[in-house]
């Protein structure tokens, strides 16, 4: 499903549980539409290249009524409370500064405290701005250390202002326990709305937008679904039994999903280390490169990269099949072993670059782009890539290009100029950290 018909999909599951509750006031579609525009006027719609945009805070919102509407049939929630769970999941990482990807809460609580237009929506529902800014706060994470006490010291500030818990230490303690909930089912989220693949994607976007290196995906996930489960276990077995089947089974498939692949990846890692299977960059030649089996391999290795990292995806096969285009393929065990991964490019003026770049090599014939490397989910970090970024750099220099430009991580940028080779910073991109450079051939 395109993200354009989620975003009218959801749209209409939230309305529909808040209406079945009794939340049938027009004020409640216009906070949902509001909060829509908002996310698309501020650039974190469908085309944002994070994970925390609009499609994350709906998924969110729906799966915690969902479950919030379960718990209210068994009175374990006040029904009237659900609209509170209802705003601060809708705007609970709604940052409109966007230093980086991860949300900053106090960004999101400063919004809804200080806009007038959703200040007049929630006087009209009847809600407490006060006790929404406490909820949103509570999504801290990780909730420990630092980050934990000051949310906690701003929290409790919230409660003391509203007239709901103010004097009221059981009021207070219900509502911290509400916002646990709000907190767990953001964590849940939209790993119980898809299969493995959509949830692959999303920890991949979550992983570019946060400059993590994507040998660290699989770890990462599997270290944060055991924190979930096994320290967050109790409000976790609370919110997924308040779940319908169907979601409960696509969220321990996810989690599985990404252990297995966890478990992938150290197979692959001992093969090389202590088997001493070797990864060997290869150059396939022409007619190997025009058969629609190889076009195939390649395709399904790129459709792995996250989409802000997918160039020429309209006429992928033709520029696998031009002879113009470098291309070298790595593959697992020797040359003519099953292929795990490529890197591709051609000149410079053959791209259009993202804007805020201005390259002065354009239209000098004298530079190749580098397309972002491409390797299958669970062979990242066995040093495949710098192998095949060191043959490209060969192909380059035989084809009489003087330099190179692509896109990395600063860190990986950085990295490189410690070991003294020729890179230089072309742009510099903010929040994402995903760099513009050039070598020197």
């Amino acid at each position: 499903m395109q993200q354009l018909d989620n975003i009218k999909d959801l749209r209409g599951k939230i309305l529909s549980i808040l209406d079945e509750s009794g939340f049938q006031s027009v004020c409640f579609s216009r906070i949902l539409d509001y909060t829509i525009d908002l996310f698309h006027q501020k650039g974190l719609g469908t085309d944002y290249y994070g994970y925390h945009n609009i499609i994350h805070e709906l998924e969110v919102t729906y799966i915690t009524l969902v479950a919030a509407q379960w718990q209210s049939k068994n009175n374990t929630i006040p029904k009237d409370d659900m609209k509170y769970l209802f705003v601060s999941a809708l705007f609970h990482d709604y940052d409109p500064q966007k230093r980086i990807d991860k949300p900053h809460e106090p960004d999101a609580v400063n919004f809804v405290m200080t806009d007038k237009i959703l200040g007049e929506l929630l006087k009209e529902s009847g809600m407490d701005s006060n006790i929404i800014a406490a909820l949103i706060l509570r999504t801290t994470y990780p909730w420990n250390g630092e980050k934990k006490e000051k949310a906690e010291l701003l929290i409790d500030n919230f409660y003391s202002m509203s007239d709901i818990t103010r004097d009221s230490p059981s009021s207070t303690e219900y509502y911290k326990k509400l916002g646990w909930f709000l907190s767990v089912a953001d964590r849940i989220g939209g790993y119980a709305l898809g299969n493995f693949p959509y949830a692959l994607e999303m920890a991949k976007k979550n992983a570019h937008s946060l400059a993590w290196h994507p040998n660290l995906i699989s770890n990462r996930a599997v270290a944060y679904f055991e924190d979930l489960l096994n320290n967050e276990s109790e409000m976790c077995n609370q919110i997924l039994g308040s779940l319908p089947r169907e979601m409960r089974r696509s969220f321990m498939d996810n989690v599985l999903g990404f252990m297995k692949l966890r478990e992938t990846e150290i197979q692959n890692q001992a093969s090389v280390i202590y088997d001493k299977v070797q990864l060997v960059p290869t150059i396939d030649p022409m007619k190997t490169r025009e058969t629609e089996e190889f076009v195939n391999t390649l395709f399904e290795i790129y459709q792995e990269l996250p989409s802000p990292l997918q160039f020429m995806n309209s006429n992928f096969a033709d520029s696998i099949r031009d002879p113009n285009v470098l291309l070298n393929t790595l593959r697992y065990g020797g040359e003519n072993g099953p292929i795990i991964g490529f890197v591709k490019g051609r000149s410079l003026e053959s791209y259009k670059l993202r804007p805020g770049i201005n390259d002065p090599h354009f239209g000098n014939s004298d530079t190749v782009f580098l397309e972002p490397i491409a390797l299958k989910m669970g062979y990242w970090g066995l040093g495949g890539g710098r192998e095949m970024r060191l043959m490209f750099l060969l192909q380059a220099q035989s084809k009489g290009f003087d330099y190179l430009s692509s896109f990395a991580l600063r860190d990986v940028i950085k990295e490189r100029m410690r070991r003294n080779e020729k890179v230089e910073f072309v742009k510099q991109f903010d929040p994402e950290r995903w760099d513009y450079y050039r070598v020197k051939l």
